[in-house]
């Protein structure tokens, strides 16, 4: 199991982070780098989960979102994955800061398949920047 954690300042508010990690309209595909909309589904949603799978052709996974609309944390749990399995996820945890939010990041993964075992393997030598880096956009981080 590999385990990264980083962080990101974003000029939003710990709410807009969480309304935009929650965000699951039509427009989720062109907002976040990592998803295309061949692979966007929409499977069930409530108030505060929704079931989702995302990614691309190369990495997609199936994950049960769940979040209080009025809290601080995202939490993302691996349901199904081309390359990880079950259980692994995100945490998201927006804390405000005097010009906008820190977001504190937690992925752990699982891996399955022997591509999924290599990621695993750089995931905490190359995760941190890259992932960072391809959450600046949507989260607006500075």
């Amino acid at each position: 199991m590999a385990t990264v954690r980083f962080h990101l300042l974003s000029t939003l508010s710990p709410a807009e982070v969480v309304r935009v990690l929650t965000d699951f309209g039509s427009s989720r595909p062109e907002v976040w780098p990592t998803i295309d909309a061949d692979h966007f589904v929409v499977h069930d949603r409530g108030d505060t989960w929704a079931e989702v799978t995302e990614g691309t052709a190369a990495a997609w996974e199936r994950a049960r979102y769940e979040w209080d609309p009025i809290g601080d944390t995202v939490t993302i749990t691996t349901l199904d994955s081309k390359l990880f399995g079950v259980g692994g996820g995100w945490v998201f945890r927006a804390t405000p800061e005097p010009d906008g939010t820190r977001v504190d990041v937690e992925l752990t993964r699982t891996p399955r398949a022997l591509k999924g075992k290599i990621l695993a393997a750089l995931l905490p030598l190359v995760g941190p920047s890259s992932l960072r880096k391809s959450f600046s956009g949507p989260l607006r981080a500075a």
